[in-house]
């Protein structure tokens, strides 16, 4: 069968990877990348644990995953704030027996020049992008060494990779979610527990839409793809990363940019 001409009009087949009698916790899950991911791997069989702030949304995207035939539980959770993380991955074990997956991608842009930058616009982007991450795999990584099996994917940005004027912030927060990954990984592996990255590029998105149509045109032009990516795609490179077969599989960085970055 030929490929399809236009993703744009047709998706192709997705991947598959069976995850039945596993739990995932996504943070970051009650809209965008983290929906996607989160409505991904219920559809591959895991239960889901749903994390973020707004209790209402989170509440929704648990409606759509139980109405599509997955499991799903909701766990609102400052991500930035430690007792609260630990008291979720606590309440997550307690409800669900067990965590086998982690997909820290919980993030927050407050995007300025650097000399307009406030201490504020730096600490909030800071905390939920980079502390968020540690606090989740510092607390998750505990049951996970103890059943000696893990998949822990983080959810960097090209930003980070290659910096992106006005996002000092994000870009280090991202730069430093990149080396924090890998370092974690070089301790877990032992463990049994896979420790990965994944970059988006420009992802179509309502941040991206609020860019307007002739900003959208000048960044598909940058992207030798010709296009956004689609949540999904990220959603998929997870997938991969998490499945029992990745095992061999860890301190890596997988970049979904459609080739912005080379």
């Amino acid at each position: 069968m030929a490929p399809p001409q236009d993703s744009a009009a047709a998706v192709p087949a997705r991947l598959r990877v069976d995850l039945s009698g596993q739990v995932a916790l996504v943070t970051g899950a009650s809209q965008g990348i983290g929906r996607a991911i989160a409505e991904t791997l219920a559809a591959n069989g895991a239960t889901v644990a749903l994390v973020a702030r707004n209790a209402e949304r989170l509440a929704g995207v648990a409606e759509a995953i139980r109405s599509a035939g997955g499991k799903a539980g909701t766990f609102p959770c400052d991500v930035s704030k430690s007792d609260s993380v630990s008291a979720v991955v606590e309440a997550v074990v307690a409800a669900l027996g067990r965590i086998d997956i982690l997909v820290n991608n919980a993030g927050v842009t407050r995007d300025t020049l650097l000399p307009r930058m406030s201490d504020e616009e730096w600490d909030e982007v800071l905390s939920t992008n980079l502390r968020g991450p540690f606090l989740f795999m510092r607390a998750a990584s505990r049951p996970m060494m103890q059943q000696r099996y893990g998949r822990i994917v983080n959810v960097a940005s090209v930003s980070g990779l290659i910096g992106n004027p006005g996002q000092a912030n994000y870009s280090a927060s991202k730069a430093g979610l990149v080396g924090l990954t890998r370092t974690v990984a070089k301790e877990l592996a032992g463990r049994k527990v896979t420790v990965n990255a994944v970059a988006p590029g420009f992802i179509a998105s309502d941040m991206t839409a609020a860019l307007g149509p002739m900003l959208l045109d000048e960044v598909k032009k940058r992207v030798p793809a010709k296009r956004l990516g689609e949540a999904w795609e990220i959603a998929d490179a997870v997938l991969f990363l998490v499945a029992p077969s990745s095992g061999y599989l860890t301190a890596q960085v997988v970049t979904v940019d459609g080739g912005l970055i080379g």
